[in-house]
């Protein structure tokens, strides 16, 4: 009962529409209505500002790493992954904003963070060198996934690795219109890295 019962608080946690709530209490701005229509980090970046979006940045982060560290505090034997896993679906398809939510790419991060921190460093360091060459958050988060995904198998963890392979499917559909966009080299780019809009 208690496994049920996180699994339904963790999905609750990830169901925290950050960059909406964000939006309308300090901006009076519903950042869905404006830019890509998305309420994650990078939407939020370029509507509301940098601040805005470092907060939403962390709060999405955070709410996948407490989602997978709940069966951990609670001594529970089940895998943080599974309990994590209700935090993407959460953030994915949250049931505070209808049910439209973001890309996913923070609160699996998040969530991956709290069971292999130093995996989830190096695919960091990766997605950072990846931004700074490209330009593009999009990009960056699909290469950065597909990576983690092929490497996950290193941790010796099944159920990790199956559920990155789960979490990159997601990101990668959930970035379909995104990838349409790189290929016609008409994506959106951050003001910053090698490859910057001038």
């Amino acid at each position: 009962m208690i496994e049920i019962t996180l699994m339904i608080v963790a999905y609750l946690l990830g169901s925290i529409p950050s960059g909406v709530w964000i939006g309308k209490a300090f901006f009076q701005t519903d950042i869905r209505n404006h830019g890509s229509g998305n309420s994650g980090t990078t939407n939020t970046y370029r509507i509301l500002g940098k601040w805005a979006g470092t907060i939403v940045l962390v709060m999405d982060i955070a709410k996948g790493t407490i989602a997978a560290l709940l069966p951990i505090w609670f001594g529970l034997t089940i895998h943080p992954m599974i309990i994590g896993l209700l935090a993407i679906i959460g953030h994915v398809y949250p049931i505070f904003a209808k049910f439209k939510g973001g890309k996913a790419v923070a609160t699996t991060a998040g969530v991956a963070l709290g069971a292999q921190p130093l995996f989830v460093l190096v695919m960091i360091l990766l997605f950072g060198i990846i931004l700074f060459t490209s330009s593009m958050v999009s990009l960056a988060s699909v290469l950065t996934f597909i990576v983690a995904a092929l490497t996950a198998f290193i941790t010796g963890d099944w159920m990790f690795t199956l559920i990155v392979w789960l979490a990159m499917i997601l990101v990668v559909v959930r970035h379909k219109e995104n990838i349409a966009r790189i290929r016609k080299g008409e994506e959106n780019k951050v003001p910053f890295g090698l490859n910057q809009k001038k």
